[in-house]
């Protein structure tokens, strides 16, 4: 069996954690120096997300993000932006018959809020 980890890079790993844990619902599942890693709660499925401390800051668009698909659009980015995030364009994108917002994370990173 294969599980899938997802890595982040992040120079304040403590404050992404706190980030991610609320914005995806998810648990620390276990920490070591540099690293953190989240999971989904107990009975959820979904892949780990480990946050890697690193002493450099995000420069450029990163080349695989993370797509968080929710019943409302709006709503969620509200959300996110009230925990950190930042909306990147000011309009959602609507591109065949999919709605999504472009944001970042308190370091960055983007990602986007999908309609699901």
């Amino acid at each position: 069996m294969t599980t899938l980890r997802l890595v982040l890079d992040c120079t304040d790993v403590a404050a992404q954690a706190r980030f991610w844990i609320t914005a995806l619902g998810y648990r620390q599942t276990w920490a070591d120096g540099q690293y953190v890693n989240l999971g989904p709660m107990a009975d959820s499925a979904g892949p780990q997300l480990l946050l890697q401390g690193v002493p450099e800051p995000k420069t450029a668009k990163i080349r695989l993000h993370l797509d968080l698909l929710v019943e409302g659009v709006d709503a969620e980015v509200a959300r996110l932006e009230a925990l950190g995030a930042t909306r990147l364009p000011s309009e959602p994108f609507d591109e065949y018959g999919h709605q999504w917002v472009v944001m970042a994370d308190p370091e960055g990173n983007e990602f986007c809020v999908c309609a699901n």
